[in-house]
C-alpha cells in the first residue's frame, strides 16, 4: 500500500493492519521506528515528536542504542577510572547476580521506567533484601547515566523510581565505653589492643589490619593511616591506599589506651618497622573471613551479652564517642577519614538527639522538684501559725452531770 504523504517522514499501513513509520535523520539517512503503531494517530504523533527532537538537537540515533545492557555495563565497569579492586569486584558481582539475569539482553534504547520498576519488584519478590536491591539499582542508574550524559545513547535515564536507591539497614548497636573496655578484657591478650585501637582511633577494618610498627608513635600518641587491606573475590588480600584520599590521615590515640598499645608492641610485634601490628598467632595478616576464629570474637561478644555485634560496630561506637565531645563536622570528617560530611552529620545528629533526651530528662526532674516544693508549701499554708502574743483560748471546762468540776 502506498505510503501516506506528509511534510516530515512517512506512514505506511502494513498488511497486519499496523502502521510503520520512516523518517530522515539529521544526516539524511532514512530510519524506521523500532515499533509499529496500532493507530495512525499514534504514528503521526511519533513523527511529530521525532521532528521536534531533531529541531532541538535532542534526537538520539536508535541504531546506536541497540547495544545490550550487559555488554555496555561490562565496558562501563572496565573503563571507570580510580575504582578500587573491591569495588570492581562488587560491581561485577551485582551485574552478574542481580542485573544481567533480568535485563542483560535488553537493548539500552528499549529500557524504560516501567521495565526498571518491574525488575526491582522481581528482585524484591525473589527475596533480595532492600539494601541489596538498592545497591543494584544505584549501579544500574550510574551505568545508564553515562549512556545519557557522556555517550549520548539515551535521552533520559529510565531509573526514576523514588526511594529505590535508599538502603534501610538494621540499626547497629553502639557500645558504651564500659562495654568496650569489658570486651577488650574478654579478648585474648594478643587482641586486646586491637579492640581499643579500632574503637578509639575510629579505624576501618582494612586500615587497622594493615597497620605496621612504623605507623605507631606511642610517644606522640598517634596512629598513621597510609594503607589498607582489601579482600577481592577470587584474588585474595590486596594492600593499597585507604578507601578515599581523606583516609590518609594521622589519628591521635587517647592517652588512656597507650599503655595497652605499648604492651602489645613489646609482646607481640617484631622490631622490623614494616612488621604488621595485628596478625594471626603465626604472624600472617588477619582476613575478615577468619577474624571470628582467630581472635575469638564470637565467644567474647557472647560473654559481653551483645549477640550479633560486628567488628565494624567498634568503629561505629568510636565515631559516636568522638561526636559526643562536641567536635565540629570538619574535625569528625578528618578523624573518621571521610571526604563527605554526610557520615559525620549522622553521628552529630545522633548526638544531638541524645543531648535533647538528656535535656528533657533534666527538665522533667526540675518540674518534679518544683511540683514537690509547691505541694509542700501548700500543705504548710493549710495550717496557719498563731500570731505571736495571741491569747490562748480558754480550756473547755469538764462537767459531771452538768456541774463544773471547778466547783467541786
Amino acid at each position: 500500500m502506498a505510503a501516506a504523504r506528509r511534510r516530515f517522514g512517512s506512514i505506511r499501513k502494513r498488511e497486519s493492519g499496523r502502521y510503520q513509520v520512516r523518517y530522515p535523520g539529521p544526516d539524511g539517512r532514512q530510519r524506521t521506528a523500532p515499533d509499529t503503531f496500532a493507530r495512525k494517530t499514534d504514528a503521526d504523533r511519533y513523527l511529530t515528536m521525532i521532528e521536534a527532537q531533531i529541531m532541538r538537537g535532542e534526537w538520539i540515533d536508535p541504531e546506536r542504542s541497540k547495544i545490550a545492557l550487559n555488554d555496555y555495563a561490562e565496558r562501563w565497569i572496565a573503563q571507570r577510572p580510580g575504582l578500587r579492586p573491591r569495588t570492581v569486584a562488587l560491581y561485577r558481582w551485582l551485574l552478574g547476580k542481580h542485573i544481567a539475569p533480568y535485563l542483560g539482553d535488553a537493548e539500552l534504547g528499549r529500557l524504560d521506567t516501567p521495565a526498571i520498576r518491574e525488575w526491582r519488584a522481581e528482585l524484591l519478590g525473589n527475596g533480595v533484601s532492600e539494601s541489596m536491591a538498592a545497591k543494584a539499582y544505584r549501579l544500574l542508574r550510574a551505568v545508564l547515566m553515562t549512556a545519557v550524559n557522556e555517550d549520548g545513547l539515551l535521552r533520559k535515564n529510565p531509573c526514576r523510581i523514588p526511594g529505590a536507591d535508599q538502603e534501610k539497614p538494621a540499626e547497629r548497636p553502639i557500645l558504651s565505653m564500659a562495654q568496650v573496655l569489658k570486651l577488650a578484657e574478654l579478648m585474648d591478650e594478643q587482641y586486646r589492643a586491637l579492640v581499643l585501637v579500632t574503637t578509639f582511633a575510629c579505624l576501618r577494618w582494612g586500615e587497622v589490619s594493615a597497620l605496621q610498627r612504623q605507623d605507631i608513635d606511642t610517644d606522640a600518641g598517634t596512629v598513621r593511616v597510609r594503607q589498607a587491606y582489601t579482600e577481592v573475590r577470587g584474588v585474595g588480600l590486596r594492600l593499597g591506599p585507604p578507601k578515599s584520599r581523606a583516609g590518609l590521615r594521622t589519628v591521635s590515640v587517647p592517652a588512656a589506651i597507650l599503655p595497652a598499645l605499648r604492651d602489645h608492641l613489646a609482646g607481640f610485634v617484631d622490631d622490623n618497622p614494616e612488621a604488621l601490628v595485628f596478625t594471626t598467632p603465626s604472624g600472617k595478616p588477619i582476613w575478615r573471613g577468619n577474624l571470628n576464629k582467630v581472635i575469638g570474637w564470637r565467644a567474647a561478644v557472647d560473654k559481653l551479652g551483645v549477640p550479633g555485634l560486628h567488628f565494624h560496630d567498634l568503629r561505629h561506637s568510636g565515631n559516636t564517642f568522638a561526636a559526643r565531645t562536641g567536635a565540629s563536622t570538619r574535625e569528625l570528617m578528618a578523624r573518621m577519614g571521610h571526604d563527605s560530611s554526610e557520615a559525620a552529620l549522622i553521628y552529630q545528629h545522633a548526638t544531638a538527639e541524645a543531648d535533647r533526651a538528656i535535656a528533657q530528662a533534666v527538665s522533667d526532674a526540675v518540674k518534679a522538684e518544683r511540683k514537690k516544693a509547691k505541694k509542700a508549701a501548700s500543705g504548710k499554708a493549710g495550717k496557719p501559725k498563731k500570731a505571736k502574743g495571741e491569747a490562748k483560748k480558754p480550756a473547755k471546762q469538764k462537767t459531771i452531770n452538768g456541774i463544773s468540776t471547778d466547783a467541786i
